[in-house]
Parts: structure tokens; C-alpha cells; sequence
């Protein structure tokens, strides 16, 4: 039988957010990349925030909106590995599992691709169901139905991922996102002024983000020449003493 996904996280209410920071260094303990360490602690304070705040109730929507925000913030951190651990320690340090995070994503994801855009915006707006996403649709009921639902920044990455996931073109045009927007936000009693707001800085993130990646990679680039060229010089040296 499927679970209902919302439920009040079960988390220390009394945690500082020096609390969760000393739990994640204790948990992934090797260095972060320089550009990377500021996104894992903002993206760490705002979960925690949440997590403490007595309002918030985990779904499967802000899973997603993690889950992206990581993926997509994160885009190209080497090792895999210790991106990996980087995640599940976000996660671990809030008291929560990681799995969770990803599996409730995934799911969702998977709805929205084989669905059309229009097909996701009647199943967000409850006026079309599936047989085996009903729980999923309690669970956006129960947001809509809570006049004290604890809107977030990563609740609304999670809905954009989906209407991205479902048309991308639907999320090219301005317009035709607003106008989208609009009418989850009225289903689901959500603040559209906030969410186009904090979307916009979202995707101004993430373009500013690639640009300091690129910035990165050129660095890596020219200390990788430079490396190679003392090392050249270095063998030619010593083959010259040898003769």
C-alpha cells in the first residue's frame, strides 16, 4: 500500500544551525570546492530553518525542489562520491534520510514525464487523478487545505521542476509560465508574487553559477599547462645533466 507523504518532520525543534553545520562536518569530512562550500551552506541554513520551523511538514514536492536545487547547483562537483556524501549529509544532519529525498523525487519526476504539460496542470489543480498517484494527490489536498502550509524557495523549484519535466517549453516562455504559475498557485493557495519572485532568483542563480564554472574550468586549465610545462622543463633539465 502506498504512504501518504506529509507528515511532520521529526526533528529537534531546539537545533541551532551551528547544531546542524558541526552534524554535516561530522558526517562528510573532506574538503568542499571553493564555489560549491557557499551553495551546501545556504542550501543547508534554509532546510534547517524549515525543519525547525513548526509549521513546515516535509512533502513529496519540496523532496523534489532539494533534490533539484542540489543536482543542478552541483552540476559538475568531482569527486561523485563526495558529492554524494555531500547530499546524504545535508540530509543526515537535519536528522533525515536521504533515500527519502530521492526516492519522493523520482517519483514525481517520473509522473511528470510521462505526462504532457497540460495532463500535470490538471493533476496539480486536482480536476484529474491517476491510479497510482493518489496519495500523492492527499498530499497536495492537505497543502491546498492548510491555511498554515509553510511556503519555501525549494517548494517552488519542486513545482517548477515538474511543469519543466512535463513541457520544457511550457517554462521558456515567460508568459505561458506565468499564466501556469498562476493557476497552481490558486489550486494550491500558494503566494504567486513569492513563488515568480523566487523562481526568477532561482534561475539568476543558476546562470551565475555557470558562469562560475566556466571560470573554474579555465582556472583548472591553465594550472593544468602550467603544471605540465614546469614538469616538461623539469624532464628536459634532467635529461640534459644525464648527457
Amino acid at each position: 500500500m502506498a504512504k501518504l507523504f506529509i507528515y511532520k518532520t521529526q526533528v529537534n525543534k531546539n537545533r541551532t544551525v551551528s547544531d546542524t553545520k558541526r552534524s554535516f562536518y561530522t558526517i562528510h569530512t573532506r574538503p568542499i570546492n571553493s564555489i560549491y562550500r557557499r551553495v551546501v551552506e545556504e542550501l543547508m541554513v534554509e532546510m534547517h530553518l524549515l525543519s525547525v520551523n513548526v509549521d513546515f511538514q516535509y512533502d513529496p514536492i519540496y523532496a523534489l525542489g532539494v533534490v533539484t536545487a542540489f543536482d543542478r547547483f552541483m552540476l559538475g562537483y568531482a569527486p561523485e562520491k563526495d558529492r554524494i556524501s555531500i547530499f546524504n549529509g545535508l540530509c543526515k544532519a537535519l536528522g533525515d534520510d536521504p533515500d527519502r529525498y530521492q526516492q519522493d523525487a523520482q517519483r514525481l519526476e517520473s509522473l511528470a514525464t510521462r505526462l504532457s504539460g497540460t495532463e500535470l496542470m490538471a493533476w496539480l489543480e486536482r480536476s484529474t487523478s491517476f491510479a497510482d498517484t493518489q496519495d500523492l494527490q492527499a498530499s497536495l489536498g492537505a497543502i491546498a487545505d492548510n491555511p498554515q502550509f509553510k511556503y519555501s524557495r525549494l517548494f517552488a523549484i519542486g513545482l517548477f521542476s515538474l511543469l519543466e519535466k512535463a513541457d520544457l517549453d511550457l517554462v521558456k516562455d515567460q508568459e505561458t509560465l506565468t499564466a501556469a504559475l498562476k493557476q497552481v498557485c490558486a489550486a494550491l493557495n500558494l503566494p504567486f508574487d513569492k513563488v515568480s519572485k523566487d523562481l526568477d532568483l532561482y534561475r539568476s542563480n543558476l546562470e551565475k553559477m555557470a558562469q562560475a564554472r566556466i571560470v573554474l574550468e579555465d582556472v583548472i586549465q591553465a594550472e593544468r599547462k602550467k603544471r605540465e610545462k614546469r614538469e616538461t622543463q623539469s624532464s628536459a633539465s634532467l635529461s640534459g645533466e644525464v648527457d
